[in-house]
């Protein structure tokens, strides 16, 4: 009885901390207390360069997330496997860009938001990593 307690609640921890509304939620609380704010001015946007870029991004598919500053897209492939290649791609450009995307995945669906947490922002790294995921899902 005990160990079955025991692994019931452990199996409930695992699904909240891998839940991506806990990971935003965690994701900003740390942020807004100032855990890490190291802003990098080379990296943001002009109004002008993120009203074009967003343009470019929303023919494409992305959208704005109205509760803060990112941007997010759905794929859907037509199995695990070409999801996981993906996400595979996706991750070993994102550690090259040492910039990492928030993401959730369920069989042939990978969900990404992007934003640069070190100012909260969407930021010219957000822009490109986008533009690279693009390409990715057609190759």
């Amino acid at each position: 009885m005990c160990s079955f307690r025991f692994m019931r609640s452990t199996a409930r921890l695992i699904s909240q901390l891998t839940s991506p509304v806990y990971n935003r939620e965690l994701i900003s609380s740390l942020y807004s207390r100032g855990i890490s704010k190291m802003t990098s001015e080379a990296h943001l946007l002009t109004p002008e360069e993120r009203t074009e870029a967003l343009q470019n991004l929303q023919s494409l598919g992305w959208m704005e997330v109205t509760v803060r500053d990112a941007i997010y897209k759905e794929f859907v492939f037509k199995t695990f496997n070409q999801a996981f290649g993906f996400m595979t791609r996706v991750a070993l450009q994102a550690e090259k860009m040492n910039h990492h995307p928030e993401w959730f995945n369920v069989y042939n669906k990978v969900q990404i938001t992007l934003t640069t947490h070190d100012c909260g922002k969407l930021t010219k790294k957000d822009v490109k990593l986008a533009q690279f995921i693009e390409k990715a899902v057609t190759s």
